[in-house]
């Protein structure tokens, strides 16, 4: 069943726009030129007096009507172009028109976001609360108007609001930019076929899964040599993103880039120390679990380049198996997922192709109402099926919001941390649906192979995720008086590290590059995004233990909640199935579920190696 890269299907763009250069889109892109034109004209006349407070007369009312229902045409239109554009550089960071095309773009999306930062500060001038009592439309923005009154105290002038804006361009967003080039087109240099040769980082990370040993090694080694080379301009990239946030978040009045992002994840101080402690005390777990892989290994440890090795012997997966078993557990959960499923799939939403130029990792692009497109590479192994079903879910919650026909400010008011919500409950749903097949086989060694895959990435999600919020708070902790050095942010990464993973990991081993290699801590103008995968993680795990016990009532309430991500907090809407947030105990079951998973992990391994693991004192 080994996969051909002629068989993995590449995304089809013509249905969005026959091409950039079509009349089509270019008149697309001249449209939203004017339209921007015309929405700044709007703002100007309609705005009013932005120094002090205005009396809501039915003139100021009807203003603001205008100018939200004008901004959220704009703002759609916007995203749309800039999620096509971006379709074709990060499959080919080589496309040159592509890019000049985005450059093209840029300054009116730079507009949008200066209008955006304008209408904060004009709602923070309104009395919000008299304004939703007597707007319709108001009514239906009540908690984006909220949240914008909200974000209003945190802002300078106007004239200095505007200077960020634009100087972010060639700031922030070009250090973005500027990362996303260099890992995008970096190779590493491996020996093969008794040849030197340079090899794109994607085909790097696939051999760390390799059974072999030695050739797990090299790759790592090669990578090592790989982020050395580009550490200068990484480190720069990083500092300058982190030292524009520092600098903006305390300018604006925030006590920390923590409370600001807290803020911007809509979630409070008492529910991130709930998940932290939570999390900490799993972490014993997850080093059972890795002890376990050793022994599985016949190692007296894991080197780093031994956390994605194989074990077991699972089918090798194509493409079309993974499709069939996403669209079956899709369909088995319920219709309009099932639909989703095979609508992506039919109408080609999906590039599953590994390729020079082409970035790593998954992402799902909102291309149009309720239509999507779905960057990964595929390999033949669990781990793809398990990122394409993430990004199929976040697909799913799109379609949720269009079929709901919310808005630019309604979707845009949705924290990152219900953004991973529909997407690992997905993910959740298929690897269920896997394991069970395994074990209706009646087959341990694919028991053990998914296991691991599912642990592997879990690992990732809350270990690997707690290194990098304590690294990223620690960055910006130092980054306030000054820069930091390659040598000095190495260090900072692995103390992480071995807070996290204590001593399981092979020492002589270590791999610091893991801020160079994240590039959601490059994310423009956002600040410890790693948060929400392990707050989506565990709340996916507490929303799947609901479905379980109720079926037939949860499908609908699972829908209202995901149309809902930008119409209530993160607190209220998990209040709708009984969830408090600030319980720790809440995030002790979602653990207890991986702990589950641990222990049938070590039974399997202990079957293989005749070894009892409960008898090792090492492994608790």
């Amino acid at each position: 069943m080994a996969d051909s890269r002629t068989s993995l299907p590449q995304w089809d763009l013509t249905t969005i726009y026959p091409s950039l250069v079509s009349p089509e889109f270019r008149g697309a892109c001249d449209t939203f030129a004017q339209d921007v034109a015309r929405l700044e004209t709007l703002f100007e006349a309609h705005e009013g007096n932005r120094r002090k407070s205005e009396p809501l007369d039915d003139e100021t009312i009807a203003a603001f009507e205008t100018v939200i229902t004008r901004f959220n045409a704009v703002q759609l239109i916007s995203w749309q172009l800039q999620d096509y554009i971006t379709a074709f550089i990060d499959t080919d960071a080589q496309d040159m028109l592509a890019r000049t095309t985005a450059s093209e773009l840029r300054p009116f999306l730079t507009r949008v976001a200066e209008l955006r930062q304008r209408l904060v500060m004009w709602v923070g001038l309104l009395d919000v609360d008299e304004l939703i009592s007597r707007s319709v439309v108001a009514r239906d923005h009540a908690f984006p108007l909220r949240r914008v009154q909200q974000r209003a105290k945190y802002t300078m002038s106007e004239t200095e609001e505007a200077l960020a804006a634009a100087m972010h361009v060639s700031g922030g967003a070009a250090w973005t930019q500027l990362h996303a080039d260099l890992t995008t087109a970096m190779t590493a240099r491996i020996r093969q076929d008794d040849a030197e040769c340079a090899v794109p980082m994607s085909e790097i990370r696939a051999r760390g899964t390799d059974r072999n040993r030695e050739v797990r090694q090299q790759a790592y080694e090669a990578e090592i040599t790989a982020w050395e080379a580009i550490a200068t301009p990484l480190t720069a990239a990083l500092n300058g993103i982190k030292g524009e946030v520092t600098t903006l978040t305390e300018r604006r009045g925030w006590a920390s880039p923590l409370d600001a992002a807290l803020f911007d994840l809509g979630i409070d101080v008492e529910t991130v120390q709930a998940l932290v402690a939570a999390t900490r005390e799993a972490l014993p777990d997850f080093q059972r679990y890795l002890r376990a892989k050793a022994r599985l290994l016949g190692l007296p440890a894991l080197a780093w380049y031994d956390l994605a090795a194989p074990v077991g012997a699972a089918d090798e997966w194509t493409f079309d198996s993974a499709a069939a078993l996403i669209t079956e557990r899709f369909r088995a959960y319920g219709p309009a997922l099932g639909d989703l499923a095979e609508q992506a799939f039919r109408e080609q939403w999906i590039d599953a192709e590994p390729r020079p130029g082409k970035r790593g990792g998954g992402l799902c692009l909102w291309v149009g109402e309720g239509i999507s497109r779905i960057r990964l590479e595929f390999r033949p192994h669990y781990d793809s099926v398990r990122t394409l079903s993430h990004e199929l879910g976040h697909a799913y919650h799109a379609a949720v919001l269009a079929q709901a026909g919310r808005t630019a400010l309604q979707i845009d008011a949705a924290p990152p941390t219900l953004m991973e919500t529909s997407s690992k409950f997905c993910e959740e749903l298929v690897r269920r649906g896997a394991l069970h097949r395994a074990e209706a086989r009646g087959r341990e060694e694919e028991q053990l192979a998914l296991l691991d895959a599912f642990l592997g990435s879990t690992r990732r999600s809350v270990v690997d995720v707690l290194a990098m919020f304590l690294f990223e708070d620690r960055f910006f902790a130092r980054r306030r008086t000054r820069e930091l050095g390659v040598d000095e942010i190495n260090a900072l990464m692995l103390e992480a590290q071995r807070e996290t993973t204590g001593d399981v990991i092979d020492p002589t081993t270590p791999y610091p590059w893991s801020w160079a290699a994240l590039p959601h801590l490059y994310l423009d103008g956002v600040s410890f995004y790693n948060l929400p995968y392990l707050f989506g993680l565990l709340f996916a795990f507490g929303l799947h233990a609901r479905y379980v016990d109720d079926p037939k009532a949860f499908i609908p309430a699972f829908d209202d909640l995901l149309a809902s991500t930008g119409m209530a907090d993160p607190a209220s809407l998990a209040s709708r199935f009984d969830i408090d947030l600030r319980s720790r105990g809440f995030w002790r079951a979602g653990l207890d579920s991986i702990r589950a998973d641990i222990e049938r992990f070590e039974i399997l391994v202990a079957q293989n190696t005749g070894r009892d693991p409960s008898k090792d004192n090492s492994a608790r």
